[in-house]
């Protein structure tokens, strides 16, 4: 079924989320809906990179935007004539930049596919019964209980002032009949009658104590419940939402904090009316030393201060501002819309609509040299309300705010000599607003956690660095001072790190042994890391322009973008050192081969398989890294099936037979490959031709793929050569040089081999191919002529090539 079939078949509280998506000018939800079997057929992947391609699919859009438009004249439909007039209008704005369509349509295809996959979720966890107590800790537990006993004691407190209300007004009937009849009554009467009246004040004053001690302990409990709500399950909340941000697989739902704050909100709310009760019966009837009167003032203002704490902690950032197209959350870049949610954890129905929040920025921006100040601009004011919440709670979701940067002003007194760079800077957004309910009233804030700004895509990954080592350390979500002075990271802090980032992109991590490569790089072989530490430095700046970070960020992203089901299925061993992956080739048998990441080409992937010698010793060989620039034409999985080499006696064989330890390759990797093979693969267009292999005994020679009957507009594959185990020195790969017969260089090569002349016949052919018959050169049986059956990828050097 079509995607956006499925999306509609979702029960409503998922559909919801799908209208929430698309309250956005971007992508409206009617062109979705009408092109939506064009939508998901198309390569939208491809079409954010690739600019001639993006252009194409730019245009067909428009194309059948017109066809749905007169489709809807025929049909008379004139409000969607006009609709779909005007977003064909507003898709103008890209025609200069078409990739930025492709990537806005690619952003809404995957959040579309999170929603689905929240809904089989929760299917799933519903099919299986698995209750959410189950989940629970035991300190969870624990609060449960404090909260059932506390909704306990409020109920019977209830009770209590029901009671005590009667006894006062049996006190008080007693008390004016007695008034009454003074005067016709003997003192004997009137004696017993004072008498009764005193047994009831002393009965009515006992009560009124018992009712104040038992409110006290009532505050005591909840002063209790809300240390743990507010230093404990809260901090824990936003720590959780921390790295979260930054790929972390935590909980940060925050159903559970919503009920456990409303009720503690609820059984104040009436401790507060009980006391307001008290109050009213003070009014009525009171003595000398009433203990109403002497306490009653201390437990309203301790009742005051607890709603205070609580209802100022319960107003928090539910969603982190983020992008549409950022790499993550709390990355923002100037004049580029951004979204941000705000939640109040007390929900009071009533209140629904009625408190206004604001946004406003930087309240108490750090007197920095040179630090930037920005306004926020568009729909700053909204209502809390339930109905921008799937699950019923208070929010306030804004969608369409930008930041615009002030006009700088001269430093004044006390601005600090401190330099931060434009990725290094912090800033935090507020939210105000007022909550008013029964006559108490509250200004409320919350703040969002530190942003790093930017105004240009290319400060796009070192702004993400930053967000990562911040909320990796800082236990202070309001330190913007924080690269004033940055701590280091311990190594399991760092390699935890690390791993969330292709947890969160490919639903995979880091193994350990992944991580100790990654340490081994970092710091050298060490029988232990754990003691070891990465300073901010090492991270993203040591080694400028390729940084630690920016070698593991294009690896990321490469198997992010070509790999992810490689990787995710566990095919890709990745980070393993060379000697490491020598030591574990050479002792397997012929054709066994693994998968890991360059060490010094960034974004790069590589294979190496372990030959025999004619001694029979193993050798270890490894081809030169592929890159995007590869995998963006030829998937990778059809590399490894297709890959061969010439052998001495000119048979071309692909060397990879057993993905490491000793799985055959077509049952490692046979599920991804496609149907066809050989020269009915839709791979081989780029490359289909008939090569030229020069070759000596037991050498690996070089090929070079001339075009003959390519695609109009279709390039050639780029090459890449075999690196036996001399080109392993020094962390980088060399193609190994073997000897062979020279020609003259290939354009398309980077370099060429000095060797002896070659034959004068070859050469002039190889310089002007149409002086000769085709038969001529297949005819000369010392240069075999081979149909080319899948990717070839030999050391690359110039051997000519012909139709």
């Amino acid at each position: 079924m079509a995607q956006w079939d499925r999306l509609r078949q979702l029960p409503i509280a998922y559909r919801q989320q799908l209208h929430e998506l698309y309250d956005r000018d971007a992508l409206p939800m009617d062109v979705r809906h009408y092109l939506a079997p064009w939508i998901e057929k198309q390569e939208w992947q491809r079409a954010a990179r690739d600019h001639a391609f993006a252009m194409v699919l730019f245009q067909v859009l428009l194309e059948n935007l017109d066809i749905q438009h007169s489709r809807f004249v025929q049909e008379e439909s004139f409000l969607l004539q006009h609709n779909i007039r005007r977003y064909k209008q507003n898709f103008q704005r890209y025609v200069d930049d078409p990739c930025a369509l492709a990537t806005t349509i690619l952003w809404f295809l995957e959040k579309e596919k999170e929603i689905l996959e929240s809904a089989e979720l929760a299917e799933k966890v519903q099919l299986l019964q698995v209750e959410p107590e189950a989940m629970e800790t035991s300190s969870q537990q624990d609060l449960e209980r404090k909260l059932a006993g506390l909704r306990n004691e409020v109920q019977c407190m209830e009770h209590t002032i029901i009671c005590l209300e009667e006894q006062q007004d049996e006190f008080d009937f007693k008390f004016q009949t007695q008034k009454l009849e003074a005067a016709v009554v003997d003192e004997a009467r009137k004696k017993e009658q004072i008498k009764a009246l005193q047994l009831l004040v002393n009965k009515l004053n006992n009560c009124r104590k018992s009712t104040l001690s038992g409110l006290n302990d009532i505050l005591d409990r909840i002063q209790d419940i809300i240390d743990v709500l507010v230093k404990k399950e809260l901090v824990e909340w936003q720590r959780r939402q921390q790295k979260a941000c930054i790929g972390a697989l935590d909980n940060v739902c925050l159903d559970q904090l919503e009920k456990w704050f409303s009720c503690v909100a609820v059984c104040l709310f009436q401790v507060w009316e009980f006391l307001t009760k008290l109050e009213e019966l003070v009014g009525k009837v009171s003595y000398e030393n009433d203990p109403v009167k002497a306490q009653n003032p201390t437990l309203q203002k301790r009742v005051d201060t607890l709603l205070r704490d609580l209802l100022k902690s319960s107003f928090v950032v539910e969603t982190q501002p983020s992008m549409p197209q950022g790499k993550g959350s709390l990355v923002l870049r100037t004049n580029v819309q951004f979204s941000v949610k705000a939640r109040l954890l007390v929900k009071f129905p009533e209140l629904n609509h009625s408190m206004k929040v604001d946004v406003s920025m930087d309240k108490e921006a750090p007197q920095i040299k040179g630090y930037r100040r920005f306004n926020v601009l568009g729909t700053k004011i909204k209502a809390l309300n339930m109905a921008e919440s799937t699950n019923g709670g208070m929010v306030a979701d804004f969608r369409h705010l930008t930041l615009k940067e002030q006009k700088s002003g001269g430093g004044g007194k006390g601005v600090s000599d401190i330099s931060l760079s434009v990725t290094e800077e912090l800033h935090i957004i507020y939210f105000n607003t007022v909550f008013e309910l029964k006559g108490f009233s509250v200004e409320l804030q919350a703040s969002t956690l530190p942003v790093v700004i930017i105004s240009n895509s290319s400060q796009q990954q070192s702004a993400w660095a930053s967000v990562l080592w911040f909320n990796m350390l800082s236990q202070d979500p309001k330190d913007v001072m924080f690269f004033a002075n940055t701590p280091a990271a311990t190594w399991p802090q760092f390699g935890e790190m690390l791993s969330w980032q292709f947890l969160s992109a490919t639903k995979r991590g880091l193994d350990d042994t992944q991580l100790e490569m990654i340490a081994n790089k970092l710091f050298g072989k060490k029988p232990n890391y754990d003691s070891c530490t990465v300073p901010w430095s090492k991270f993203t700046k040591e080694n400028t322009p390729d940084t630690f970070w920016v070698w593991f960020d294009g690896i990321l992203m490469m198997v992010k973008t070509y790999l992810e089901d490689l990787w995710r299925d566990g095919l890709i061993m990745g980070f393993v050192t060379k000697g490491k992956e020598k030591s574990l080739l050479k002792k397997k048998k012929r054709g066994t081969f693994l998968l890991r990441f360059s060490e010094s080409v960034i974004g790069g992937i590589t294979f190496s398989w372990v030959e025999i010698t004619v001694t029979g010793e193993p050798d270890v060989k490894t081809v030169q890294p592929f890159t995007k620039v590869d995998l963006s034409q030829i998937p990778f999985h059809e590399i490894i099936r297709n890959y061969q080499i010439l052998e001495a006696e000119n048979v071309p064989e692909n060397p990879l037979l057993y993905l490491y330890p000793d799985t055959p390759k077509d049952k490692a990797f046979g599920k991804y490959y496609t149907e066809k093979s050989g020269e009915d693969s839709p791979y081989i267009k780029y490359i289909k031709t008939k090569l030229v292999f020069v070759s000596k005994e037991n050498t690996l020679e070089a090929r070079s793929p001339m075009p003959s009957d390519m695609a109009q507009g279709e390039g050639l594959e780029p090459m890449n050569g075999l690196c036996g185990e001399a080109a392993e020195q020094d962390g980088d790969l060399y193609p190994l040089t073997p000897p062979l017969e020279s020609y003259d260089p290939d354009p398309m090569m980077n370099g060429s081999v000095e060797d002896p002349e070659p034959p004068q016949d070859l050469l002039m052919y190889l310089n002007n191919p149409n002086l000769f018959d085709n038969d001529l050169l297949q005819d000369d049986q010392s240069l075999p002529d081979f149909s080319l059956q899948g990717f070839n990828c030999l050391l690359p050097q110039s051997c000519g090539s012909f139709p």
